[in-house]
């Protein structure tokens, strides 16, 4: 299933109407293994007939699945999660051969898939509406709450399973269809994930359609659909906010994150090490929330180095189906662009401390080094914007105060870490520190009840929790009059003693 065999078989194919259908666009590019440079097979831009017809299909599939009972429709949901752990091991291994990470990162992407599908599953039949307290006696107020019709999802290549299973598991259960449109470097494990969720729900509720720019252009410009989630780079999100308010479509935006990682000298710095290691290297530091701003306290800042430095060279570069810890970069234009920010780095006055190559015992492969860069300043381009990439900067700070105010000091807002044992500290740090989500001492970590999503230009909106779940439903406020009576306290004529007094 996952094999060079069925990258062949998915050539230039898209899943519309619960079907894989070659594509009848001759515009496409190449799908290119990172670690191999093989060419895996052809992807197609999908043409705008193609994408007319997803959204038919998405919109009557809708109502079939809304006319079900919350029941069945949980019961389907939980049916496609168990096939995805099924098939958990060949669809960890394409998504390996499509991007990169290491085989153990893409299953844990299957496992945090079926989890999120599994919680909303169940909380979308726990509430859809609720009795509120009436405003005139004897009438009846309540709320419903509703679909919004067909969700276009977005996706970056990073996560390709993890975030649509949280958005499209959140957009079912809460009643709508899905059309994803999956990154140009992770649309064939996109096709295959998708094709489980359609044996076991109704022909064209969750449809994928591939390509790059205009593909995505036409779902959110679409007058016929009715809400974009979108996880990738800040103009194109702004482009999609924009748009989306011009139409009065509601959007969930996820853009870029520049996440500070404070440390502390009462935290255990083997710990605070190992910690901060995996939050600047983990899927080859292609992470939104990745630590990419170092702000280490003076009176541990060198002991953190020497053991960070200790922990990056463990760390084990190749292709991702080998016995490795971190795999290649996703394309050659991506290691391109990091190398580029690397060498500004250097030239503003950052010491490499460790790595800023290629490794040497990989000749072919978008390969890089796990990286440590010191004497860096907040000012440096590195510490303003997304590095996206195995690096971890570290600045030196005399004081709490001054790690707080440096980490506030961004145009971003995702996520922060903090290592302490000092609770004041992390008291602090849980109100101050600007983002949708804090982490002490436990970095990077994610749970399906809690919501994800930052502030300033890292986006707008909520994803997982019942947040998550809110973000795919309409709110409607229903009034109800039993007995049909005249109401006197509010309609013509009003009364001569309620009009203004003269004399």
């Amino acid at each position: 299933m996952s094999g060079p065999e069925t990258f062949s078989e998915l050539s230039r194919t898209i899943l519309v109407d619960g079907q894989f259908r070659r594509s009848t666009s001759t515009e496409g590019r190449d799908v290119v293994d990172p670690a191999t440079e093989e060419v895996l097979t052809e992807l197609a831009e999908t043409s705008p007939d193609e994408i007319d017809h997803a959204v038919a299909c998405g919109h009557a599939a809708q109502k079939t699945w809304w006319a079900m009972s919350g029941l069945e429709r949980a019961e389907a949901m939980h049916e496609v999660a168990n096939e995805l752990l099924r098939i958990r091991q060949p669809l960890a291994e394409a998504l390996t051969r499509e991007m990169g990470k290491p085989y153990k990162e893409s299953a844990d992407e299957v496992d945090w898939s079926v989890s999120a599908i599994r919680y909303y599953a169940e909380i979308g039949r726990n509430d859809i509406g609720r009795v509120i307290g009436n405003a005139v006696a004897g009438h009846l107020n309540y709320t419903l709450k509703l679909p919004l019709g067909v969700v276009v999802s977005i996706q970056p290549f990073n996560y390709p399973m993890t975030l649509l299973a949280w958005e499209g598991a959140a957009a079912l259960a809460a009643g709508n269809a899905v059309i994803a449109k999956p990154s140009e470097y992770t649309s064939i494990t996109t096709l295959l994930f998708a094709e489980v969720f359609n044996r076991h729900l109704p022909s064209g509720l969750f449809q994928v359609v591939t390509g790059a720019g205009d593909a995505g252009r036409r779902l959110v410009e679409h007058h016929d659909t009715n809400m974009v989630a979108f996880t990738g780079s800040v103009p194109t999100g702004r482009a999609i906010a924009g748009k989306c308010g011009e139409m009065m479509k509601p959007s969930l935006i996820e853009t870029s994150g520049n996440d500070p990682f404070i440390v502390m000298p009462s935290a255990p710095i083997d710990v605070v090490a190992r910690g901060a290691a995996f939050a600047a290297y983990m899927n080859c530091g292609q992470i939104c929330v990745s630590a990419e701003r170092f702000f280490v306290h003076e009176d541990v800042h060198d002991e953190f180095v020497e053991r960070l430095e200790g922990h990056a060279k463990a760390i084990r570069v190749g292709n991702g189906l080998d016995l490795v810890d971190m795999g290649p970069m996703v394309s050659e234009r991506e290691r391109t662009r990091y190398e580029g920010v690397l060498a500004t780095a250097s030239e503003q006055g950052a010491t490499l401390t460790l790595g800023g190559g290629r490794p040497d015992d990989q000749e072919k492969g978008w390969f890089v080094e796990p990286t440590i860069l010191t004497d860096c300043s907040p000012d440096m381009d590195i510490f303003r914007s997304e590095s996206f990439g195995p690096v971890a900067p570290i600045c030196k700070v005399s004081s709490f105060d001054e790690s707080l105010a440096l980490a506030n000091d961004s145009k971003f807002g995702l996520g922060a870490c903090l290592y302490t044992t000092d609770m004041k500290e992390a008291i602090r740090a849980s109100e101050e520190l600007d983002g949708g989500m804090v982490w002490i001492n436990a970095p990077l970590l994610d749970n399906d009840a809690g919501p994800f999503g930052g502030t300033k230009s890292s986006g707008m909106g909520r994803q997982l929790g019942n947040e998550g779940l809110e973000t795919f439903r309409s709110t409607k406020l229903i009034w109800i009059d039993p007995d049909c009576s005249a109401q006197d306290f509010w309609w013509f004529p009003y009364s001569d003693a309620e009009s203004y007094p003269k004399g």
